[in-house]
């Protein structure tokens, strides 16, 4: 039997990891463990509620006001532990976190494999996203398995010449996620959806926006402001819901920019799946998440993308997603344009996920199984 230890920290890694989770546990070659470093503690909480998976291991390294290299180093020492407590000879990690990193590192300094979800995805610019593309390429530099989700993920491992053997293409575990939780939460009827139904007219279309990108902070986030202020005034007859990050760096500008517009409803982060609930309910999604831009083509919702680059072209290039950066200017047309093109809007919501059909996990552990 096959010791896998699966290490998260942050709850975009836990959404993607948790189908994968529950597969492993039913897998009985595998002895599997989980452990979550609680990089992001209240929000992890909230989908491994959802998804009824119970840590082995909590190190619940949340601090308040951490900086990255304080978190790293927190990351090392307490996962070596965990590596001589469980012994694994494979460490499953996800993305593009601090998390997945230096957990990768603390596995490759005791000789243990490593397999990377996720993997092979690319900006090469390794301050956009930051620290996030750094991360993923550290990881990637000592990983033994890699996943990629799409053949574009699997081209820029190549090209940075990693073995074709080592590489799996397997779509992207969200997707599984997603068709799962959407099913779920269909009539959610939970404190979150009961107050947004207070609040909001959802007989009116409904934009919903995310925004938190570190390299959005500043003149980023007062242009994004802008637009959305634009876009609201002039289309009085929708509704904008935007779940405003906590960071002050964008908390701050997003409430003294928009916290009096009639038709802005600036709403706290909303737990897993009164997001997914929400997703389904809008019409228009801009953001500057990456995972967001993997799993709204699954529900049909055209996306704007908030940032100049991104990791996710497939997304791009299928066209199920724009990229307008934090121009004001293409925000607004872009936004306008879906909002009264009804053909363009219906083209772009009937095309083709290209993230995958909800069976990655399958196929991953299909080929773990094969090792």
């Amino acid at each position: 039997m096959k010791n896998i230890l699966v290490v998260f920290g942050t709850r975009p890694e836990a959404i993607k990891m948790a189908p994968l989770v529950k597969v492993l546990l039913k897998t009985p070659e595998f002895k599997t463990k989980i452990c979550v470093t609680a990089q992001h503690r209240e929000m992890l909480d909230q989908v491994l509620d959802f998804f009824c998976i119970k840590p082995d291991y909590d190190l619940n390294l949340m601090k308040p006001n951490q900086t990255l290299n304080q978190l790293s180093s927190r990351i090392l020492t307490e996962i070596d532990e965990v590596l001589k407590d469980f012994k694994p000879e494979l460490v499953l990690v996800h993305g593009d976190t601090t998390t997945s990193s230096m957990v990768a590192l603390a596995s490759f300094h005791r000789g243990i494999k490593i397999g990377h979800i996720e993997a092979g995805l690319r900006t090469n610019n390794l301050y956009a996203p930051y620290p996030e593309e750094f991360n993923r390429q550290v990881t990637s530099k000592v990983t033994s398995w890699h996943f990629a989700p799409t053949t574009v993920s699997r081209d820029n491992l190549l090209t940075e010449r990693v073995s074709p053997d080592s590489i799996s293409v397997t779509g992207n575990t969200v997707i599984d996620a997603l068709l799962e939780s959407a099913n779920r939460v269909a009539n959610l009827d939970n404190e979150e959806s009961s107050k947004l139904k207070e609040i909001v007219d959802f007989n009116k279309r409904i934009l919903l926006v995310t925004g938190h990108r570190r390299e959005n902070h500043g003149q980023g986030f007062i242009n994004i402001c802008a637009a959305l202020k634009e876009i609201a005034v002039h289309n009085p007859n929708i509704e904008i819901v935007y779940p405003v990050h906590l960071n002050p760096n964008v908390l701050n500008p997003v409430k003294a920019l928009l916290g009096n517009v009639s038709n802005i409803h600036l709403v706290k982060p909303l737990s897993y799946p009164s997001f997914v609930w929400l997703m389904n309910q809008s019409y228009l999604i801009i953001t500057d998440s990456g995972g967001i831009q993997e799993e709204a083509p699954s529900l049909g919702k055209p996306v704007l993308v908030m940032r100049d680059t991104t990791e996710r072209p497939e997304a791009v290039e299928a066209g199920t997603v724009i990229l307008v950066g934090t121009d004001k200017s293409e925000i607004v047309n872009e936004a306008n344009n879906l909002l009264t093109d009804i053909k363009k809007y219906e083209s772009m919501s009937a095309l083709h996920n290209p993230y995958g059909d909800g069976t990655a996990c399958k196929r991953i552990v299909k080929f773990i199984k094969s090792l």
